[in-house]
């Protein structure tokens, strides 16, 4: 019996060990012993390479604004583990979060005995999200988003009453596929037979296999650009707004505080998935609570400003797609100044294609570091880079002080890479009492 949080989170963290393992087994054996608590709630599940999370935050925002009570599971988090399991943008308190755990080990260690071996940490913090929702919390409706691809990521157990895919693009190759196809496929992996789905998928190769797919199991397809088609969008000092056509209706003047046309895309997609859902079910949401709910909805280390004076910004941009989506943010909203970079990111990322799409746009890179198992050393990230305007800061803490006190009136420094190293800097900002915190 574990008493305490601490002893808890050694315990889920003392599974990363086990790394990853495909297959749904140790899922099923353990939903089943628990009596199936992935099936009382109704539920809505998201894939997609980027913008799940924020897609999730619209959606979540939305039906909180007219009164309903949603559970949400995301990864990874930001500022606290509990924020993975949330009831309405709240995490999971410790309390709780001990009390469920303690349900759901000797579970765990029951599945570890068989043949199939120990779960998994994502596995594990996946059956305690549902255990919490089905037995704890009890919220009308849980949002999930994969933890990674889908067709055998741990969420994928549930019989969602909508699903959407946000994008496809180059992450995760050595376990998705090389090719946008064999990707899509992955995260078509989340159909189910008959269920509706939106999709934000814009490549034509990857958009093909997501038609067949819903084809196969006779889903009702949602496209962007065809079922649903963003008619204007204007750029604010903080946000965006647009203008939609939906199946049922057009909406003007809707206003995100989220900066970027991914963005108006992902918020264009939650208000599609919005309209199917209150189509389908029993689910009430009105045109103002709406367009107040995405107004509201933020979601960190998003391009998120965390200083006016100097301009310091946060953006977890930790693939191709991520840092295209960064770079058109930039040039759309700060033309005109000079922007230097910090970026760090993981030993397996392709560093020069990803940021080659920033080069012609961005003044100056620092490359850094951070106390995490997998991430690269600053001088490996270094020497893979073919940007001349460059230097090495192994400790992110330093390069941010220097890149501080060189920054001059005009310029914006961008804090850029993993998101776990978007959550060590948010941590580290957080305490030198930055500006936004």
């Amino acid at each position: 019996m574990m008493k305490t949080y601490e002893e808890t989170m050694h315990w889920i963290h003392e599974l990363l060990a086990f790394g990853m393992k495909p297959g749904l087994i140790r899922m099923e054996m353990m939903l089943d012993e628990l009596g199936h608590p992935e099936r009382k709630r109704d539920a809505i599940h998201i894939a997609g390479t980027n913008g799940k999370g924020s897609t999730l935050t619209y959606l979540r925002c939305m039906l909180e604004e007219a009164g309903y009570k949603v559970g949400t599971f995301t990864s990874p988090y930001i500022e606290q583990f509990n924020e993975r399991i949330s009831i309405n943008g709240s995490p999971i308190d410790d309390d709780d979060l001990v009390r469920v755990a303690n349900k759901v080990r000797p579970v765990v260690e029951k599945v570890a005995a068989s043949q199939y071996g120990t779960p998994t940490e994502f596995e594990v913090i996946t059956v305690i999200a549902f255990e919490y929702f089905a037995n704890f919390e009890k919220p009308d409706l849980v949002i999930l988003e994969t933890g990674l691809g889908g067709r055998f990521d741990s969420t994928n157990v549930i019989q969602p009453i909508l699903t959407g895919i946000t994008n496809i693009g180059y992450d995760h190759t050595a376990i998705l596929g090389d090719t946008l196809p064999e990707i899509a496929i992955e995260k078509s992996g989340i159909m189910k037979q008959g269920i509706p789905m939106v999709t934000g998928v814009e490549q034509a190769e990857a958009l093909t296999v997501v038609e067949e797919q819903a084809e196969k199991k006779n889903v009702l397809l949602y496209k962007l650009g065809e079922d649903y088609q963003i008619l204007q969008h204007q750029s604010l000092r903080d946000g965006e707004r647009f203008s939609l056509r939906t199946p049922n209706t057009v909406y003007d003047e809707v206003t995100i505080g989220m900066s970027g046309l991914h963005q108006v895309k992902n918020a264009a997609m939650a208000i599609t998935m919005l309209e199917n859902l209150m189509e389908h079910h029993p689910y009430k949401v009105t045109e103002s609570q709406m367009y107040q709910g995405l107004m509201k909805a933020t979601w960190p280390g998003r391009f998120e400003k965390v200083s006016e004076r100097p301009l310091i910004i946060l953006d977890g941009a930790h693939n191709q797609e991520g840092v295209q989506s960064l770079n058109q943010t930039l040039i759309s909203h700060y033309p005109n100044h000079t922007k230097r970079l910090i970026f760090s990111a993981m030993k397996d990322k392709p560093i020069d294609k990803m940021l080659s799409v920033l080069y012609d746009s961005v003044d100056h890179i620092t490359f850094t570091s951070f106390d995490f198992p997998r991430a690269s050393s600053a001088r490996s990230l270094y020497d893979h880079s073919r940007f001349p305007e460059k230097d090495v800061i192994e400790d992110y803490r330093e390069a941010i002080r220097i890149e501080r006190n060189l920054m001059g009136e005009n310029d914006i420094l961008i804090i850029t890479g993993s998101l776990y190293f978007i959550s060590a800097v948010r941590e580290y900002l957080k305490n030198e009492n930055c500006e936004t915190f």
